[in-house]
């Protein structure tokens, strides 16, 4: 028998100016509250959580940044403080890394957390896990938590003033789990129902990005919150945290092979982990030889929400550095979970074929 065990945030509140619940749902879990989370994070909400926790009657102890990594020196750090504080609740704001900070301190000291994202980058806002680096940003493993986020407010007029360019790398990413959980369906085919309900809602990523994100885009290209922009965040945020939590972790191919590729090389290392995904994605598509029509279908959909669709777009590398992007890329586990085995001489390949199709977007 297999055991199962799926950890799910407790609530999910998505639409505009839903951070105005932060106040009541923060006295519901605690009255001794430490605000967690990015500079520019911090400095989009503070006003607006500071009049919600005062008008529900819950103290404001501190407001801390996380610290830039997601490392064991900043979660300790924050676990020190909060305890020392005798806090009850942490409120965490901000992107990928600062989220994962927020949840490890939270895990690790046993308190309640509220995720406010104010980017829609990843779906972590959601999940129950942190990645962790160490101090200088190099990665350092995937670390399981034993609880999710309590709350998570994912507020579409904030998000919709974030910068476009990532909304683009959360719409890169939420597509790959399509383009990658199919590939590796070709493998290890989805029979019980956890893989099945995995794929399923991969697919509906798929299906709201393919109709909504470009209009998604556009609007946030426009500063403006949109009926796109709150069906993108679902499969942002929702959709896409339920493919995670319900394939275990095996769903990554490729397209994440060649991110962490990306991550070798000091020019791509900090684009952006959704976009640099997102050509990942196309470059999948050429490594299962999906015929030009689809793929020209696929890289149309790619540039209309954002998405590179050539390295030049990402960084001037000269022979030296695609040569260990590639290397990296075909030498990264994910890679080992497409149907095909892939060699540097096939990713090279499929990466001329993507920019020589790029030509005809």
């Amino acid at each position: 028998m297999h055991e199962m065990n799926l950890v799910f945030p407790a609530r999910v509140l998505r639409g505009a100016g839903v951070l105005n619940q932060l106040g009541g749902l923060c006295a519901s879990l605690g009255q001794r509250a430490v605000l967690i989370g990015g500079h520019q994070a911090l400095r989009a909400v503070e006003t607006q959580v500071r009049e919600q926790l005062q008008a529900a009657g819950v103290t404001l102890l501190a407001q801390e940044w996380f610290g830039g990594e997601t490392s064991l020196t900043h979660i300790d750090r924050l676990a020190a403080l909060a305890t020392e504080l005798a806090a009850e609740v942490i409120i965490g704001v901000g992107g990928g890394k600062s989220l994962d900070t927020c949840k490890a301190v939270a895990a690790q000291i046993g308190l309640p957390l509220v995720t406010i994202p104010t980017i829609a980058a990843t779906c972590s806002a959601v999940t129950p896990l942190a990645i962790r680096y160490d101090d200088n940003g190099n990665f350092f493993d995937i670390f399981p938590l034993p609880q999710a986020p309590a709350a998570v407010l994912i507020d579409s007029d904030l998000l919709a003033k974030a910068p476009a360019r990532w909304l683009a790398a959360g719409l890169g990413d939420t597509l790959a789990k399509w383009y990658e959980f199919r590939a590796v369906s070709q493998r290890h085919p989805a029979r019980d129902g956890n893989a099945r309900s995995s794929l399923a809602h991969s697919k509906i990523c798929y299906d709201v990005i393919a109709e909504q994100g470009p209009n998604a885009y556009q609007a946030v290209l426009n500063g403006e919150s949109s009926a796109a922009l709150d069906q993108v965040l679902d499969a942002i945020f929702t959709w896409a945290g339920l493919t995670s939590l319900m394939s275990n972790g095996s769903h990554a191919a490729a397209a994440h092979a060649i991110y962490e590729g990306f991550t070798f090389c000091d020019k791509t290392r900090e684009f952006g982990h959704g976009l640099l995904v997102g050509f990942g994605n196309l470059c999948l598509l050429a490594l299962e030889n999906r015929p030009d029509a689809e793929l020209l279908n696929e890289m149309r959909l790619a540039r209309d929400c954002g998405v590179p669709l050539t390295l030049q777009a990402i960084a001037s590398l000269d022979d030296t550095e695609r040569a260990l992007i590639i290397k990296e890329s075909v030498h990264a586990p994910d890679m080992a979970m497409m149907a095909e085995p892939v060699n540097e001489a096939r990713l090279l390949a499929a990466i001329q074929r993507v920019e020589t199709l790029a030509e005809q977007v």
